[in-house]
C-alpha cells in the first residue's frame, strides 16, 4: 500500500503530540474512502474502507467531549509505538478535524470468538498451543514496552486465512506508568459501556477480568496474564466462561443459572471461582492445564510472566510433536498376554456432511442478493446486534444446533439466523445447520427470499435423507430403525424486511410497540389442520399418553427435516411469513421449544425489558428462566435487537 509519509517532524497530528517516521498521520481526503460499517459501538464505528486503493479497516471514534479527543490522541500515540507481527497494525491515520480516523490492516470475519461460538470450530491441541504461544509473544512485546492491553478476550483476536491470531482493539490499552489506582471516590460511570464494564477507571469485560480489578486494585501486566488464561481455556473448551452447563453433579453452573453479575464478581474475588477447566479427556496435556490454572491464580504475584508462559508452551509443543511422531497401533495386548485387534468404525461428522452439499456456493456470486425486494420508499434502516445461548438443560445430550450469519452476501444489509431442534439423535440438526444457510445462498440469486427459504428447507431434507441411505448402504451407519429428524426455524433480514420460515415447533416473536407479534405457528399434531393434513397424506395420528402423536414413532411435530420413516406426511415444507420492519420493532426472539414450553410470549418480552440490553446476555437470561421453570428439553435462544441499545448497567 503506497502511501506518502511526510518527514517525521511534519508527520504529526493536529496537536503535535503524535509523530511517526513510518505511519502517515495526515492523510489527504482523496487517499481514502469509507465503505459500509463493519461494527458499531457506543465509542466508535469500524468501517470497511479503501486506502490507497486497497482494503483497510477504518475506526472512527465518537468524539463528543474534550476527554474523548484526549483519549483519541493517547491511543494514537500508543499505536504509533507498536510494531509486532502478532498485533493488528495501525497503517495510517487522519488526525486532523473534522474527521478523526485510524486505519488498520483488514481482516475478513470471523474473529476468534465468532470462530469458536458461531462456526463452532474445534481446534486441535496443536492449534491451541500454537495460537496461545503466538498471543503470548505479542503480549510479552507489550509488556516490554510497558503497555497493558486491559481487554484481552477472543472477540479482540482477529484471524487471517491461516488462522494466525492478531491481538486487536487497543481502545482501553494504557502505558503502565499512566494507570492510576482506582478509589471509591472516582468510581463513576463514564456512560459509555463497550460490551462489558466501562467505568471511569475500571474497564474491560467482566468474565475476563482479574480479581484485583474487580477489587478496584491497579491493573498490571499480570492482569493481562489472567485474561489470557481465561481466553485460552475458552479456546480449549469451546464454552463461554461461566456458562458451562455440564450434567455432572460436581460441575458448577454459574452466571446464567444462579449468579447475578454482582454475585459472580463476589464469587471470583472471594471464593476463587473460575470457569470450568478443560477436561483431560479433551486431549489437553496436564502441563497446559496446570499452566492455565497458575495464570489465573488469585494472587497476581504468583502468576507467571509472559516470558515464562512462552517457555512452558514451547515445552508443551515439543511433547505434542514428539507424541504425534509415534505411530499408534490398532493391536494391543490384553491382561492375559493375548493379542487383541481393535476394529474402529469411522464416526460420521454430520456438520461436515451438510457442508459438503453446498461447497459449490461461491462468495463471488453473492452480490446484490434480493436487492429488488428492498423497500425503497421506506427510509427506515434497522441497526442490528445479536447474541445467542444454547444449553442441553436437563438432558444428557445436546441435540439443538443454531447459526448466526451476519454476512449472507457481500451487501451488509442481509442477515440470517437459524435454530434446529433435533429429535431421535442430533444428526439432522447438525447436518441442517450447515446445509440450510449454504442452500439459502445458492438460491438467493434467482429466487425471492420466501422461495429461497422454502427451497433451502426442502433441499436440505432431501439431501439429508439421501445421505442417510448412502451411509446405510456403506455400513457407516449400523443403527437399525434410526430415523433422525429436526424442527427448523430460520429468519432472514433483508434491509428493512423480515422473513421467517418455520417447520415444527420452534418459535419466533417480535416485540412490536411493546407487545409480542407472533411470526410462526406451531406445527404439531394437536393442531386440527395439521392433524388433518397428515392423515390425508396416509399416516396415522392417534392420541398417545398425553397428546396427539404421529405414526409409530409417536412424534408430536408434523413438519420437520429428516424423519424419513414419516415422509411425505411429516413434510419439510415450511410456512414463511414476511413483515416490514419499522421503528416500532424493538427486537426479535427465536428459540427452540425448550423455552416456549415453559415461558410465554409476554413473559419473554418482560424478561428482556428487565435485563441489561446486551443480546447475548438476554439470550442467556431467557434460557436460565426456562431451566428454572423446569424445562426438560434442550434450550436454544437467539435475540436480535433491531435498533441501537445501551448496555449500561451498574454493578455496585
Amino acid at each position: 500500500m503506497a502511501l506518502e509519509v511526510l518527514p517525521e517532524e511534519s508527520n504529526r497530528c493536529v496537536r503535535g503530540c503524535c509523530r511517526s517516521a513510518t505511519i502517515p498521520l495526515d492523510l489527504r481526503s482523496a487517499s481514502f474512502s469509507l465503505l459500509a460499517p463493519i461494527a458499531r459501538g457506543s465509542e466508535s464505528t469500524v468501517y470497511e474502507a479503501l486506502l490507497g486503493g486497497e482494503r483497510a479497516a477504518a475506526k472512527k471514534p465518537v468524539l463528543s467531549t474534550a476527554e474523548d479527543l484526549d483519549k483519541f490522541h493517547y491511543q494514537l500515540q500508543l499505536l504509533c509505538k507498536l510494531d509486532h507481527p502478532g498485533l493488528a497494525k495501525l497503517i495510517a491515520a487522519h488526525a486532523h478535524p473534522p474527521a478523526y480516523l485510524m486505519f488498520f490492516d483488514f481482516f475478513e470475519p470471523p474473529n476468534l470468538a465468532e470462530k469458536i461460538h458461531v462456526e463452532e470450530w474445534i481446534p486441535s491441541i496443536q492449534q491451541v498451543v500454537t495460537m496461545a504461544s503466538d498471543l503470548a509473544k505479542a503480549l510479552q512485546y507489550l509488556q516490554i514496552l510497558g503497555v497493558v492491553h486491559r481487554d484481552i478476550k477472543p472477540a479482540n483476536i482477529l484471524l487471517d486465512k491461516d488462522l494466525h491470531p492478531y491481538l486487536a482493539d487497543f481502545g482501553l490499552a494504557m502505558f503502565q506508568k499512566d494507570i492510576k489506582r482506582v478509589s471509591v471516590e472516582n468510581w463513576k460511570s463514564s456512560g459509555k459501556p463497550t460490551g462489558g464494564f466501562h467505568k471511569k477507571n475500571m474497564v474491560g469485560t467482566l468474565i475476563y477480568m482479574a480479581p484485583e480489578i474487580l477489587r478496584k486494585d491497579i491493573h498490571t501486566e499480570k492482569s493481562d496474564v489472567y485474561s489470557f488464561a481465561i481466553s485460552i481455556n475458552e479456546l480449549l473448551t469451546g464454552v463461554v466462561p461461566y456458562t458451562d452447563l455440564r450434567a455432572e453433579a460436581q460441575a458448577h453452573t454459574v452466571l446464567e443459572m444462579t449468579y447475578t453479575e454482582q454475585q459472580l464478581t463476589a464469587a471470583i474475588v472471594s471464593q476463587g471461582l473460575r470457569p470450568a477447566l478443560a477436561l483431560p479427556e479433551s486431549g489437553a496435556p496436564p502441563t497446559l492445564l496446570s499452566l492455565i490454572q497458575r495464570c489465573w491464580d488469585p494472587d497476581p504475584e504468583k502468576r507467571p510472566s509472559f516470558e515464562d508462559i512462552i517457555d512452558e508452551l514451547n515445552i508443551v509443543q515439543k511433547h505434542i510433536v514428539s507424541n504425534a511422531s509415534v505411530p499408534s497401533s490398532p493391536v494391543s495386548k490384553t491382561q492375559n498376554g493375548t493379542i487383541e485387534v481393535h476394529h474402529y468404525q469411522e464416526a460420521l461428522n454430520w456438520f461436515n456432511q451438510g457442508e459438503l452439499f453446498v461447497k459449490g456456493s461461491s462468495r463471488s456470486d453473492l452480490k446484490n442478493l434480493w436487492s429488488d425486494c428492498f423497500d425503497q420508499s421506506s427510509e427506515y434502516h434497522p441497526t442490528l446486534s445479536w447474541g445467542s445461548f444454547a444449553t442441553c438443560g436437563r438432558r444428557e445430550t445436546m441435540e439443538d444446533t443454531h447459526f448466526v450469519l451476519p454476512h449472507v452476501s457481500e451487501e451488509n444489509d442481509v442477515f440470517a439466523f437459524g435454530i434446529f431442534d433435533g429429535h431421535r439423535g442430533s444428526a439432522a440438526a447438525e447436518f441442517s445447520v450447515r446445509a440450510v444457510p449454504g442452500f439459502l445462498k445458492q438460491f438467493g440469486q434467482g429466487a425471492s427470499p420466501t422461495d429461497a427459504l422454502s427451497e433451502a428447507f426442502v433441499r436440505t431434507d432431501i439431501a439429508f435423507r439421501e445421505e442417510l441411505i448412502l451411509h446405510r448402504k456403506s455400513k457407516r451407519i449400523i443403527q437399525k430403525d434410526w430415523h433422525p429428524g429436526c424442527t427448523a426455524i430460520t429468519a432472514l433480514i433483508v434491509r428493512n424486511k423480515l422473513f421467517v420460515a418455520n417447520a415444527g415447533d420452534c418459535r419466533a416473536i417480535l416485540s412490536r410497540k411493546g407487545k409480542p407479534f407472533l411470526l410462526t405457528k406451531d406445527h404439531v399434531a394437536s393442531c386440527p389442520n395439521e392433524r388433518e393434513r397428515v392423515t390425508k397424506a396416509g399416516t396415522e395420528v392417534k392420541w398417545q399418553i398425553d397428546t396427539w402423536r404421529v405414526g409409530s414413532a409417536a412424534l408430536q411435530v408434523t413438519r420437520s427435516i429428516g424423519d424419513d420413516d414419516l415422509k411425505p406426511a411429516v413434510t419439510a415444507q415450511p410456512e414463511v411469513i414476511e413483515t416490514a420492519l419499522s421503528a416500532d420493532d424493538e427486537f426479535l426472539v427465536m428459540a427452540s421449544d425448550g423455552l416456549w414450553d415453559v415461558v410465554s410470549n409476554q413473559d419473554v418480552l418482560s424478561i428482556i425489558k428487565d435485563t441489561v440490553k446486551e443480546p447475548g446476555m438476554c439470550s442467556k437470561r431467557l434460557a436460565t428462566e426456562a431451566a428454572e421453570r423446569g424445562s426438560k428439553d434442550n434450550i436454544t435462544v437467539i435475540v436480535v435487537f433491531l435498533r441501537p441499545v445501551s448496555t449500561a448497567e451498574r454493578i455496585y
